[in-house]
């Protein structure tokens, strides 16, 4: 029995406070993750892989490649962090690696001066008959020309800033891709340090990690004249 209707209007306004509460929870949740979940990529892939990041001058306005390096550790896969003037010994370090079968997956980040180096480091491991798999450049300062082969470049920068689109040269293979950044709210100090940019960095080294049982491109014979001519012709000056 339910007199005057009282336990009838209870339980109904129970239900609704119960619906509302939910719909509360499901908002709540999608603001707090608005971007779906990629896969991480498995732990044999990730210890094969070695990504390298070059910081630009004075080794102070790239930390936001420390952060990057450390999301990925976290994730399994091997890191270093390295002013950009390291690039050539950095080179024959991931060719031992990778000729010792230690490496099968070469990731190259820089920024800055440090991505202004990522077409030098990438000549030099050509001319050492190993590919890259991936390079992302962050707002390369100074003209920069992409002579050889990485299976894919991204250069990420800004276009009404001092960075410049990366252009390939004749002979060029791989993909090449100019993400103009511009009206983001980034800047060249900060373009290493923004939340979004790190992600997607991130998110394009585990797809290139998943992606790493294809075939590699095939890389120049090591010590090609070509090659050699590539690198001086890409070594920029240096900010």
């Amino acid at each position: 029995m339910t007199p005057n209707g009282r336990h009838t209007a209870g339980a109904s306004q129970l239900s609704a406070l119960r619906v509302w509460a939910m719909g509360l929870l499901l908002l709540s949740a999608v603001a707090i993750n608005p971007t779906p979940v990629r896969a991480a990529p498995s732990q044999a892939a990730a210890a094969t892989t070695h990504v390298y990041l070059l910081r630009g001058v004075l080794n102070i306005f790239s930390l936001g490649l420390d952060t990057i390096g450390a999301r990925l550790q976290a994730q399994g896969i091997p890191v270093t962090v390295a002013n950009f003037v390291s690039w050539s010994s950095l080179a024959d370090e991931a060719a031992a690696a990778y000729r010792a079968g230690r490496l099968k997956t070469i990731v190259l980040v820089g920024h800055s001066s440090g991505a202004t180096a990522l077409p030098d480091m990438i000549a030099k491991l050509n001319q050492l008959g190993v590919p890259v798999k991936l390079a992302i450049g962050l707002d390369s300062v100074f003209k920069t020309k992409l002579s050889t082969g990485a299976e894919r470049y991204i250069n990420i920068y800004i276009g009404d800033g001092p960075g410049e689109p990366v252009r390939a040269a004749a002979g060029f293979r791989g993909k090449l891709d100019n993400v103009d950044v511009r009206g983001s709210g980034v800047g060249h100090i900060s373009i290493d340090k923004n939340e979004a940019i790190q992600r997607r960095v991130i998110a394009e080294i585990d797809a290139a990690i998943m992606r790493s049982r294809a075939p590699a491109l095939p890389v120049a014979e090591r010590g090609a004249p070509g090659q050699a001519r590539a690198a001086a012709a890409t070594a920029p000056a240096r900010n």
